[in-house]
């Protein structure tokens, strides 16, 4: 335990605190110091104990209405992390559907290829029987005009 010389309404007393703490227990203290003497100045002098109280319950006042705040915000940040997990969760659906859609579209693609090339083979093949079938039907014409 540490011991701290402190100065609290221009008086002098000797506190006790964790070792370490000793910056921060003159820091409140001098926190709690400066309220009291705005306190002062503002109800004038009725006394050092019903002071002390209204400092008190001011300080303790703001303390709930940080908390409140604090709780508040708590409850805003909660939300907004629900609404996000939400969103998140859509949005790994969404490219769920969309991967599964791109998936069936390139299949689409590969049997319209292969569809393509079949279809260019048999063309490639008709063309081949139709050419001959011409150039049969000219040897053929061909045979007729000199037997005539």
């Amino acid at each position: 335990m540490a011991n701290v010389n402190i100065k609290f309404n221009n008086k002098d007393y000797l506190l006790s605190c964790d070792d370490g703490q000793e910056e921060s227990l003159k820091k409140l203290t001098e926190f709690l110091d400066k309220k009291y003497k705005e306190l002062n100045d503002k109800l004038g002098n009725i006394g050092e104990n019903k002071l002390l109280l209204i400092t008190t319950i001011q300080l303790i006042d703001n303390y709930f209405d940080l908390k409140k705040k604090v709780t508040l915000q708590k409850n805003n940040l909660d939300n907004l992390s629900k609404k996000f997990l939400e969103l998140k969760s859509l949005a790994i659906k969404y490219k769920d559907v969309k991967d599964k859609e791109m998936l069936k579209l390139n299949e689409e693609i590969e049997s319209f290829k292969k569809t393509i090339e079949e279809n260019n083979h048999s063309y490639e093949s008709m063309l081949d029987r139709t050419t001959k079938s011409l150039e049969k039907i000219i040897e053929n014409t061909s045979s007729i005009s000199k037997v005539q």
